[in-house]
């Protein structure tokens, strides 16, 4: 059975989606820091020594300036690492129910981007916040993708805030009014005190989902760079592994979902234009099927819409 869950795990990190990939990685994260935990508990008693906390904030953020400048690290790594199962749960949900809506309308290449500027952003928005503001304590550690999950969040409810979402219990309800709920929820529980800083940390991302979108629209892609190092650190990887070069990302024009569709096209091209996919005929396919998703959900759309709006994501 664990070869079988290996097997699966390889093959979805090596050919599934973004978020896919980033769920797994979250989940193996999570996996390995709790066998630590246990390991650790075994071999002291029935305790959980000293030793687990200082390898779990080896890779946390610190709001300690000192311990962060010896450990900067922690901006990255932190967005990975999850200790308690409900905390790792809500974000592996929520990040794969408004993933894929981004996915769908920006490209699954501008996936991880968000997800690691959003978190940088909230790492940054922690530390300012903890250091400046009368919550702050010296030595705080945060961790978790919440960051980074609700950039995701809100950039899903920017792109297309009357995307409909079918709720338990609640029905059908506009993606906009979710994520007003979610931002705000994390705005009046500030004052609790609980998790102060991680509420910050989460209007930081949210802050730059609505701010990656909005750019995006005004021409200015801030997954571009990020891809570009990546495509780089990739590169190098495989040519040291293996003597290969890797294959340039495939890229996505964003569409904007408040554009009115134009209405000419080149009757006598359109059936070629539509495969070869660099016209007016196959925008305005595009177009319909995401106007479709807008209105209907992605679950109306057909077979062949389905495969068509895959296939326009890999361009």
């Amino acid at each position: 059975m664990l070869q079988s869950i290996w097997d699966d795990a390889k093959r979805e990190l090596s050919r599934g989606n973004m978020i896919t990939q980033l769920i797994i990685i979250n989940v193996a994260v999570f996996v390995i820091i709790n066998l630590v935990r246990l390991f650790l508990f075994l071999g002291n008693g029935g305790s959980v020594p000293e030793l687990y906390s200082t390898i779990l904030h080896f890779f946390c953020m610190s709001s300690d300036w000192k311990f962060f400048l010896t450990h900067p690290w922690g901006m990255f790594t932190s967005m990975f690492l999850h200790e308690g199962f409900w905390h790792l749960l809500w974000n592996m949900l929520f990040l794969y129910w408004f993933g894929r809506i981004v996915g769908d309308f920006i490209g699954d290449q501008r996936i991880l981007p968000l997800y690691l500027l959003g978190g940088l952003t909230g790492a940054v928005v922690f530390f300012i916040s903890a250091n400046l503001l009368p919550y702050g304590m010296g030595g705080r550690f945060a961790l978790g993708a919440s960051a980074g999950v609700m950039a995701i969040v809100v950039a899903a409810g920017t792109i297309s805030p009357d995307y409909i979402m079918r709720l338990l219990l609640l029905g059908d309800v506009k993606l906009k009014y979710i994520v007003a709920v979610l931002v705000f929820l994390d705005l009046i529980l500030i004052p609790n005190g609980g998790n102060t800083g991680g509420h910050f940390a989460h209007l930081g991302g949210a802050f730059f989902g609505w701010l990656f979108v909005t750019q995006l629209r005004n021409g200015n892609d801030f997954s571009e760079p990020v891809n570009n190092i990546l495509d780089r650190i990739s590169d190098l990887y495989n040519r040291i592994t293996s003597g290969k070069r890797s294959s340039k990302r495939p890229t996505v024009v964003y569409r904007n979902p408040n554009r009115k569709r134009s209405t000419g096209s080149r009757k006598g091209q359109a059936a070629s234009d539509t495969n070869n996919g660099n016209s007016s005929a196959y925008q305005e396919k595009l177009d319909k099927i995401l106007d479709k998703i807008k209105d209907s959900g992605y679950d109306s759309l057909t077979k062949e819409e389905k495969e068509f709006l895959f296939n326009a994501s890999k361009r």
